[in-house]
């Protein structure tokens, strides 16, 4: 992996992200590096449905799949969130 893949998986992490976060409910006290590390790992598994479905190469923008990574993004988000909100927490 090249520097330039590694900046275009962060900077695209950070969108798929920061859009999962906003269609995520509620508000998620996480910090930004793990908005971002959502948004990595979110956009991969997005499109590794996208293939399994058939809909990760069309022509033109790809919206299903970028719909996909949205959708991944919030559910990481929310789990994440629930995660990181209860650390810390003794009962």
């Amino acid at each position: 992996m090249t520097v330039t893949g590694i900046i275009t998986a962060i900077v695209i992490g950070a969108i798929i992200g920061f859009l999962g976060r906003l269609v995520a409910p509620g508000k998620q006290n996480i910090p930004i590096w793990l908005t971002i590390l959502v948004g990595i790992v979110a956009a991969f598994i997005g499109t590794f449905i996208a293939r399994l479905f058939g809909v990760a190469s069309t022509g033109g923008i790809d919206w299903i799949e970028l719909i996909l990574q949205i959708v991944v993004a919030a559910i990481g988000v929310t789990i994440v969130a629930g995660a990181y909100g209860r650390r810390g927490v003794t009962r």
